[in-house]
């Protein structure tokens, strides 16, 4: 099963996400629940940094992705990131909704610093 772990900070901004596990859908090289999560996962790393500029601290080696965005401040490009990583958790949710037995998506609060 792929676990995918949302960290959000208690402002409900996303800080970074975590992907681990594969699916067991299908064989290796055929299970299309691995590779749409690897495209929507990956492809919002690569978005978020080709078109907001902002690069995030990421770690993927077989099976597993982290990535956590950098401290950031409120502006526009910060707004355009979470809109990428909120498309990311709509895109990994329709992925889950069609095949809940091979992933499972859960949120982690993160209290910020004061």
């Amino acid at each position: 099963m792929i676990t995918v772990q949302i960290s959000r900070r208690d402002d409900g901004r996303i800080h970074g996400f975590e992907v681990k596990g594969h699916a067991g859908y299908a064989d290796p090289g055929q299970d299309i629940v691995c590779a749409g999560v690897s495209a929507v996962t990956v492809g919002t790393v690569n978005s978020i940094e080709a078109l907001t500029g902002t690069v995030m601290e990421a770690e993927m080696k077989g099976g597993f992705l982290s990535a956590v965005l950098p401290h950031e401040g409120h502006n526009a490009s910060s707004e355009q990131v979470q809109l990428l990583l909120e498309s990311m958790v709509l895109m990994l949710q329709s992925i889950a909704d069609s095949y809940d037995e091979y992933i499972q998506i859960q949120v982690k609060i993160i209290k910020r610093r004061r």
